[in-house]
């Protein structure tokens, strides 16, 4: 039993480690390009969206190269140890504003963004993909995808929560220095908590057939619907993400002018969705993931109407964050637990084990979803006439609000017809039993 706490733990931490980067990028780095950096918010919008066309091509490869990487370690555990010291390296110079005119600003945070897209492309894509190889059984799995989830959040949490008063705290003024020195301890710390992650965890579990040779085009065949499913919900909950946690800098900034409430939104906005993320794993087994998500995606759109019309009020706009937090955070879980049975079913369908495959179009499509987030909510900024470190103009007033609560119903009816299309739920017993039926089946031939 504490081995398997252990590799709950062990499991859940990477994604901490993810997201402590992960977090302060959809949270606070188009508010650090804009207002530290010092670039215009549209190119900001058109650069963290042309550097998915790079992201797509690193994804995809790196989803290969797990495939294809047999070792005593497993499939996708040495990446942790070899991407780690690359993430804490990039993310450093990510967040470091060099002496340099407008264009070379610009040229810099291009580079460096990219790099560091491909070093969270190293440690994340694994992350994905191994679920299906540490355990075979169902409640397991949701619990290890539940424990990944609850760190995630806890991550999040942190980076909303500490990472301003840190900067404040670092620079003294100077937010260059601040968000440098904050974002170097994060790096580090992620670093850390990825050889931790290497260290408990284990894939026991083979594929069920064995692949003669490298195909990739056969891996591409190997995409079934359900693929399309998960990588439209990955696309729309992390631009939901993106959205919602960019645009409530800005909210009560400019239109609620509530400063001082930044800190108090981080954490309770995302801690308010630990509670939901306990209670998944049985809440999973008495109610399909389907319905599930109907429920949850409702559940946001609720908690965004309570915030426009009751605005004024403390009490209403905390109920708000609760009845949002709750919401997203249970798209989050959803998405995330299905993810192993939709890699199941490429195996048990076309016969052949890609689970890199399915968390490279994944990780594609999640920071596509950001991109995509990033432009639209840029242009739309633009279009209202925000400008920063000012007072903001009615128009300017209302493209906030509209990034903050009607493009995430919006994203929410997406995701609502998206889950519509997930067909899975009815098949994983039988399965978990064919697949388990094939390795033996396998086993038994390399034996003989």
């Amino acid at each position: 039993m504490e081995n398997r706490w252990l590799k709950r733990a062990g499991y859940g931490s990477g994604d901490f480690a993810c997201n402590l980067v992960f977090g302060t990028m959809a949270s606070y780095l188009m508010f650090f390009y804009t207002d530290v950096f010092g670039i215009g918010a549209a190119v900001v919008g058109a650069m963290l969206l042309y550097t998915r066309v790079i992201d797509a091509i690193t994804d995809t490869i790196m989803g290969l190269i797990v495939d294809r990487t047999h070792t005593k370690w497993g499939q996708g555990r040495p990446y942790f140890v070899i991407g780690a010291p690359f993430f804490a390296i990039f993310t450093c110079m990510t967040f470091f504003v060099p002496d340099l005119g407008e264009t070379g600003k610009i040229i810099y945070a291009y580079i460096t963004y990219i790099l560091l897209c491909c070093a969270y492309t190293v440690v994340n894509i694994p992350l994905n993909t191994i679920v299906p190889r540490l355990t075979s059984d169902v409640n397991e799995r949701n619990k290890l995808v539940a424990s990944r989830m609850i760190f995630a959040l806890l991550g999040t949490a942190v980076v909303m929560t500490i990472t301003q008063p840190l900067v404040d705290f670092f620079g003294q003024g100077n937010a260059r220095l601040g968000f440098f020195i904050t974002m170097t301890m994060y790096g580090v710390i992620a670093m850390a908590i990825f050889f931790f992650t290497f260290s408990q965890t284990k894939e026991v579990v083979p594929p069920s057939v064995k692949v003669e040779r490298s195909d990739i085009k056969a891996d591409f065949k190997a995409l079934t619907s359900q693929a399309g499913v998960i990588m439209a919900l990955n696309f729309l909950y992390f631009g939901l993400f993106v959205i919602r946690n960019t645009s409530a800098i800005y909210y009560f900034t400019y239109n609620l002018g509530r400063t001082d409430w930044l800190t108090f939104v981080g954490f309770f906005g995302v801690l308010s969705g630990l509670p939901i993320l306990l209670v998944l794993p049985w809440l999973q087994q008495r109610i399909s993931q389907k319905n599930l998500m109907y429920i949850f995606a409702l559940t946001y759109i609720v908690g965004d109407l309570i915030c426009w019309g009751f605005n004024n009020s403390a009490v209403a706009l905390i109920a708000s964050l609760t009845i949002t937090g709750i919401g997203m955070y249970g798209i989050f879980g959803v998405t995330f637990a299905i993810q192993p049975d939709v890699i199941d079913y490429s195996e048990y369908q076309k016969n052949r084990p890609i689970s890199g495959m399915i968390a490279a179009m994944q990780g594609f499509f999640v920071k596509l979803g950001m991109g995509v987030a990033a432009l639209v909510m840029g242009y739309i900024l633009k279009c209202g006439g925000y400008i920063a470190n000012v007072e903001q103009t009615p128009s300017a007033l209302f493209s906030i609000e509209f990034c903050f609560l009607w493009l995430p119903i919006i994203i929410c009816v997406g995701i609502m017809v998206s889950i519509f299309f997930y067909k899975l739920d009815g098949i994983r017993e039988e399965m978990t039993k064919v697949l388990e039926l094939r390795r033996k089946q396998l086993a038994y031939s390399k034996e003989n």
